[in-house]
């Protein structure tokens, strides 16, 4: 079963809205429902596996290295050159 929504916009949101659907080739409806459908998957927790995933790959990224007076040490060499 559907339900209705009903949402207020300034006028010029909503002319960025109508602006949007027409460059997509969709009513502003279709746009909305895709819209937020898009949001709601951002917003899914990712399973144990994805986020260990994610993790690995990050892990797999080299980064500076040192102590941190080391590191701000270059850092502040590397301005004055």
């Amino acid at each position: 079963m559907s339900k209705r929504l009903q949402v207020l916009l300034p006028e010029d949101e909503f002319e960025q809205l109508q602006q949007a659907s027409k460059s997509a080739n969709k009513t502003v409806a279709e746009w909305v429902r895709e819209s937020i459908r898009v949001k709601l998957r951002e917003q899914r927790p990712k399973s144990p596996e994805k986020r260990l995933a994610l993790i690995l790959k990050f892990a797999s990224h080299s980064g500076p290295t040192g102590s941190i007076e080391q590191i701000l040490a270059e850092i502040e060499a590397g301005r004055d050159s």
